[in-house]
């Protein structure tokens, strides 16, 4: 039997964009948020302070929770990259206390190949995942908590 991942996820948005994480694989360009799994003994505060350093070289402000989502692989898309994985994501408020070192992430995710300020108006435009945000963000829909098992 897998077990459930738990992820803790940044929503960081100055001046009208979304910082995301700036990846690519063989299809091309994509977008995700900030964040990543949580550690043993972490709690999920800790592991968004750790991995937004770590991705993106930014100290940040963890506010409110804004939505939480599931990623099951097997009723995606990408289901053959994980099969049988299972993740609930968490994803909080933030704000920048300190961008110096943006772009400059210790630990880059494999895939990753920088960080991008994405207009919110224009999140349709991009391959952000997951996708449910391209809507959600830009109609500001903060009423919406659970997304649900949603890609």
């Amino acid at each position: 039997m897998k077990k459930i991942r738990l992820s803790a996820k940044a929503i960081i948005i100055c001046d009208g964009k979304l910082l995301t994480m700036h990846h690519l694989n063989e299809d091309g360009d994509y977008y995700i948020l900030p964040g990543g799994g949580q550690r043993n003994g972490e709690n999920l505060i800790s592991t968004l302070k750790r991995e937004c350093m770590e991705e993106a070289g930014v100290t940040i402000l963890v506010e409110d929770v804004m939505h939480i989502r599931e990623y099951i692989a097997d009723n995606h898309e990408f289901t053959g990259q994980k099969p049988g994985f299972h993740q609930v994501e968490i994803m909080f408020r933030c704000q920048l206390l300190d961008s110096s070192k943006i772009g400059q992430g210790e630990e880059m995710d494999e895939r990753q190949i920088g960080v991008s300020w994405l207009p919110v108006d224009e999140l349709d435009q991009h391959n952000l995942y997951p996708a449910v945000l391209r809507n959600v963000l830009k109609d500001n829909n903060i009423q919406t908590i659970y997304l649900g098992a949603v890609n």
